[in-house]
């Protein structure tokens, strides 16, 4: 199928340098719009609940990723080793990388508070 849109400039100028990877962003986006809510942080919520819930600093430091996220985390990495992500699991893996990010800066607050007490 033969698509035509009219963009904006700066857009269509951004675009340019992926235009062999069109079919693969269109995709994505797709896959991204027609995902129910919440499924961008699938395996992370329990994450982000427990932290949301102000919890203590000794439980920040026993917060540990479940057994499906690890092995979920654990087939990205294998797979980036080997063949690489696709566009929509290395967004997956930035998601990721993004909540381990906070869930460290959390640790390091609750240690502080702890080494403060």
């Amino acid at each position: 199928m033969k698509v035509t849109l009219d963009l904006p400039d700066d857009l269509a100028a951004d675009l340019r340098q992926f235009e062999h990877d069109f079919v693969a962003i269109v995709a994505a986006g797709l896959r991204e719009v027609k995902a129910p809510a919440g499924s961008q942080f699938h395996g992370l919520v329990q994450v982000l609940e427990k932290l949301a819930e102000l919890p203590t600093p000794q439980e920040v430091l026993e917060l540990r990723p479940s057994a499906s996220l690890q092995a979920r985390i654990t087939e990205l990495l294998d797979k980036n080793r080997g063949i690489g992500l696709s566009p929509a699991e290395a967004a997956e893996w930035q998601r990721y990388e993004t909540v381990e990010h906070l869930v460290r800066i959390a640790k390091a607050r609750a240690l502080a508070k702890l080494d403060a007490a």
